[in-house]
């Protein structure tokens, strides 16, 4: 049976012909650095046969030994097992002798008596770097593979390669018990994306999410650590925070970005020291919960404004998901309206209607500021309305201007210049109304691809109109040419 308390989980072996010395380091590495477990080998020639039986995290290798010397060892250990870092120990300080260990494959050489404290941190780094490769590894081969758990992504409807790409990382990192950052825009799908990381780590353990928005510190504290009775006036009975309620599986915390400095501090605590108090209370509780936080907010600009603790920030960034915006990811329009409406149809009782094929063109041209929140909300809308066998485009249209003309008054208010589109720029001279109409049509075939029926939609006239507005456009281009 595994021995849970045993660190590290895989052993690191001591090689060395001196028994007595074995015996002081390996109670230095306890007592220093709470390491226990350990092989030692006092014979240089058990070295290849016990790494062949038993897997080892790491090597102390001393370098002057009897029938196989330390360098001799080197050079089979780093053939036979080049993924398992060795460390060098010498009793003498011989600079030309470490650097022929390093060319050989060696992580790095220390003097026996007179570098433990130091022994320690190169012991540490090497179990760092070790895991990133083994994790790195991790990665790359299940970016080769297929998805192993389809049936948890479902819900996403989506052909877009970079959510593919989100759906193989999260495989790969949900058995890691390291926190999530799950970053993007309003309305993309960031709990779903949550929900999908739970279900592949913890799918038959508790799930408890909670939104940070407008907690302030003692908020924050009581909904995440709860409280004993009598911690404060209205107390009257002990509470178990939401930590508590998530023992075992994971604890969603949405608007990261929103913690007041104060609630930032105990959460990194909680993060390093995997415990926390409850309100009132002195004895610490354990916390067996995994952490997933999602953000709307650049919290790289805000730790710049000192505005979120670098530490905190760096703690969050273990493992890191970026969800793309709905702009990013027209080739899922057809199938997320084809789930809204199938839904929104359910919900109100009425029959899927059949779906004008312009609809597509017209959602490709607007950049979705709401995201896929704002596109069910619009698919909803359209079928409450819906009353003829085919969807009208009217409602959608609506929702577009309605936000367009937001957009306006929010950039007129601020001092922005409300350009067409951002590729065009006006000199200082102000363009003739002439001028801003060839802008207009420019720009609505451009976005509508050249459908001069949804061009005419997006400029509010007929096609008939716009089609004269061509003739005009193309009659001035070609004298202008000529």
């Amino acid at each position: 049976m595994k021995d849970n308390n045993l660190f590290p989980a895989l052993p690191i072996l001591m090689v060395d012909d001196e028994r007595p010395w074995l015996r002081s380091l390996a109670l230095t590495l306890k007592e220093m650095a709470g390491i226990n477990n350990t092989i030692k080998c006092t014979d240089s020639r058990e070295v290849m046969k016990i790494m062949a039986e038993q897997e080892v995290c790491l090597v102390l290798l001393d370098l002057t030994m009897p029938h196989l010397s330390g360098t001799d060892l080197l050079t089979m250990i780093h053939a036979d097992h080049p993924d398992v870092p060795v460390i060098i120990l010498s009793g003498m300080n011989q600079v030309e002798t470490a650097v022929q260990c390093i060319k050989q494959g060696a992580f790095d050489y220390y003097v026996k008596t007179v570098e433990k404290d130091r022994l320690l941190t190169g012991i540490q780094q090497a179990f760092a770097i070790r895991q990133l490769k083994k994790e790195n590894f991790r990665l790359k081969r299940r970016f080769l593979d297929p998805l192993s758990n389809p049936d948890v992504f479902s819900q996403f409807q989506t052909r877009n390669h970079r959510m593919r790409a989100i759906f193989q990382y999260l495989e790969a990192v949900a058995g890691s018990g390291e926190p999530i950052l799950i970053t993007g825009e309003s309305g993309v799908g960031k709990e779903l994306v949550a929900k999908a990381f739970h279900n592949l780590s913890h799918p038959n353990e508790p799930w408890v999410a909670v939104n940070a928005a407008g907690l302030d510190d003692n908020h924050f504290s009581d909904t995440l650590f709860g409280h004993t009775r009598g911690a404060f006036t209205s107390a009257d009975k002990e509470r178990p925070g939401m930590i508590a309620k998530a023992q075992g599986g994971t604890l969603f915390l949405d608007e990261i970005g929103d913690l007041s400095m104060q609630s930032q501090i105990k959460l990194l605590r909680l993060l390093q020291e995997g415990e926390y108090f409850p309100l009132g209370s002195d004895v610490p509780k354990m916390s067996e919960t995994t952490f997933v936080f999602a953000t709307n907010v650049n919290l790289e600009e805000q730790v710049n404004k000192g505005e979120f603790r670098k530490d905190l920030y760096y703690r969050l960034y273990s493992h890191h998901v970026q969800v793309p915006p709905l702009r990013d990811r027209h080739e899922d329009l057809p199938l997320l309206l084809e789930d809204f409406f199938s839904e929104a149809a359910e919900k109100l009782g009425k029959n899927p209607p059949s779906v004008p094929h312009e609809l597509i063109g017209l959602l490709s041209t607007y950049s979705f500021p709401g995201n896929i929140r704002e596109l069910r909300a619009m698919a909803f809308n359209a079928i409450s309305l819906h009353k003829s066998h085919k969807l009208s485009l009217q409602s959608f249209r609506d929702a577009i201007v309605r936000e367009k003309d937001i957009i306006s008054s929010d950039q007129a208010e601020s001092g922005t210049p409300l350009p067409l589109s951002n590729h065009v720029t006006f000199p200082q001279q102000m363009p003739t109304l002439e001028e801003l109409g060839h802008q207009a049509v420019r720009e609505a075939m451009k976005r509508a691809k050249d459908n001069q029926t949804l061009a005419a939609s997006l400029l509010g006239i007929t096609r008939q109109a716009l089609s004269k507005r061509l003739q005009k456009l193309n009659s001035q281009e070609n004298n202008s040419a000529t």
